[in-house]
C-alpha cells in the first residue's frame, strides 16, 4: 500500500426530506446570498426548488435561480452563473441536481473569484487558489460530485470536455435523499449505476499491490451495485434499494476505496471524448468503453481480472488457465451492462467507428503516452474505440 493523506469535509446529510434542511446548513457554512443552480424543469414541477426556497427563506437567506444545466454541462452555463453570481453579490452555490448541476456549480464557484477565464482550470492542472462554498442537493446516484472535488464540463467550441480537481471545490455538505431518484427514468438510473461501477474499477486495477482492504472496499461497492440495480429498474420506488445505491455512489468517488493505491482513469478519458463529440449520457458512454479498455489490458495482469471475475461475479477459478477465468469476468460484466438496459458497442450509442480518428486526435496524446494500469499511445486507443465499435455479449 502506497502513503497517502486523506481529505473528505463534506457533510453528508441522509435521508427522506433531508432537503427541508438546506437552509438551516447553508447558514452553518456561511452563505448569506445563495445562488441556486438546478437542471431542467423536473425540478421545478416537482416542488423540489420551492422546497429548497422555502427553506432558504425560512433562515432568512436571500437567493438567485439559475436553471437550464445540461447533461455534459456546457460552458455557456457557466459564464451565465459567473455573470450573475458578481452582479448579485453571491457568496455560497447551492446545486440542485446531479453530477452535470454540481460540476457546472463548481466550475462557477472558481469563476467568480478568479480574474481571468475559468478554463484556465480545466485540462491544465493549474491549481484553484480560491472559489466560493457550495451546497448540494442530490437528485441522481451516479457522478460522486457530491463528495469528491472533481468537475468535469464542456466547451461547446470543438464540443471539448475537460476536469478539474481541488479540495476546495468540495461541497460543504451534501443533502442525500433517496426519495429524489425514484422518479429517474429506467435508463437514467442504470447509466447512474454504470458510472459508479466505472469509478471503482479506476481504481481497483491498480499496479500497487497489497491493497486487501480496499480491494475489498471496492468489491463490496460493486457487489451493492449488481445486487440493487436490478431492483430499481423493476420497481423505481424501491427507496431501500434506491438508499443503498445513493451511499454507494458517494462511497465510489470520494476515494475511500481508492487510497493507498495507484488509479488508471484512461477509461473516463476515453469517453469523455465520446460524450463530446455525441452528447451521449456520460454512463452509457463507459458501458461501452470500459469493458472494451478490459479487454485491451487485461493481459498485464491477468490475476488481477480474474480476482474480480471470481469475487464480484461470481465466476470459478481456472488456476491452469487464469487468462480464461480473466476473460469470463469481462464478459459477465459486459452481459450485465446489456441487462440493465446500456449500449456496448458504437452503434447502440449512436457513434460512428469512421469517427475514431477524431476521437483519438481530440484525446490529445499526439506521440506521448497516458499513464495508468497499463500506459495507453494513441495507436492503443485506437484499438479500444475499435474493440468497442464490434463488441459483442
Amino acid at each position: 500500500m502506497n502513503n497517502f493523506q486523506f481529505y473528505s469535509p463534506t457533510e453528508f446529510v441522509f435521508g427522506k426530506d433531508t432537503e427541508n434542511e438546506c437552509g438551516k446548513y447553508v447558514k452553518k457554512y456561511g452563505g448569506t446570498k445563495v445562488l441556486i443552480h438546478y437542471g431542467g424543469g423536473s425540478a421545478v414541477k416537482s416542488g423540489l426548488i420551492d422546497r429548497v426556497s422555502q427553506s432558504l427563506e425560512a433562515e432568512g437567506i436571500e437567493f438567485v435561480l439559475l436553471g437550464g444545466v445540461q447533461p455534459n454541462p456546457r460552458d455557456t452555463k457557466i459564464y451565465e452563473g459567473i455573470e450573475l453570481c458578481r452582479k448579485e453579490n453571491v457568496d455560497f452555490i447551492l446545486s440542485v441536481g446531479g453530477g452535470s448541476c454540481i460540476d457546472s456549480s463548481k466550475a462557477i464557484a472558481l469563476g467568480v473569484p478568479y480574474d481571468g477565464d475559468f478554463w484556465d482550470f480545466y485540462g491544465t492542472g493549474k491549481p484553484v487558489e480560491k472559489a466560493l462554498p457550495i451546497g448540494t442537493v442530490l437528485t441522481i446516484a451516479a457522478a460522486g460530485s457530491e463528495g469528491s472535488g472533481a468537475t468535469v464540463v464542456t466547451k461547446e467550441e470543438g464540443m471539448l470536455k475537460r476536469d478539474c480537481c481541488s479540495d476546495l471545490l468540495r461541497s460543504k455538505f451534501s443533502i442525500l435523499n433517496p426519495a429524489l431518484t425514484q422518479t429517474l427514468p429506467a435508463y437514467q438510473t442504470a447509466c447512474g449505476a454504470t458510472d459508479i461501477m466505472a469509478h471503482v474499477f479506476e481504481r481497483y486495477f491498480t499496479n500497487t499491490s497489497d491493497v486487501e482492504i480496499t480491494d475489498r472496499l471496492c468489491e463490496a461497492v460493486l457487489l451493492t451495485m449488481i445486487n440493487e440495480t436490478p431492483k430499481v429498474i423493476a420497481n423505481p420506488d424501491d427507496y431501500q434499494a434506491r438508499a443503498n445505491i445513493m451511499w454507494a455512489g458517494t462511497v465510489a468517488h470520494n476515494d475511500i476505496v481508492g487510497v493507498g493505491r495507484d488509479q488508471d482513469w484512461n477509461s473516463h478519458g476515453i469517453e469523455h471524448e465520446l460524450s463530446g463529440l455525441y452528447d451521449c449520457a456520460h454512463g452509457a458512454g463507459l458501458a461501452v468503453i470500459m469493458p472494451s479498455w478490459m479487454e485491451f489490458v487485461y493481459k498485464h495482469n491477468p490475476m488481477r481480472f480474474a480476482q474480480m471475475a471470481t469475487r464480484v461475479f461470481g465466476c470459478q477459478m481456472d488456476f491452469e488457465n487464469p487468462e480464461k477465468t480473466a476473460v469470463q469476468g469481462i464478459a459477465c460484466f459486459r452481459k450485465f451492462l446489456k441487462s440493465i438496459g446500456m449500449p456496448i458497442n458504437f452503434e447502440e450509442l449512436g457513434a460512428k467507428e469512421e469517427d475514431i480518428p477524431v476521437l483519438v486526435e481530440k484525446f490529445g496524446l499526439g506521440d506521448g503516452k497516458t499513464g495508468g494500469f497499463v500506459a495507453l499511445s494513441s495507436e492503443d486507443v485506437a484499438s479500444i474505440y475499435k474493440i468497442a465499435a464490434h463488441a459483442k455479449c
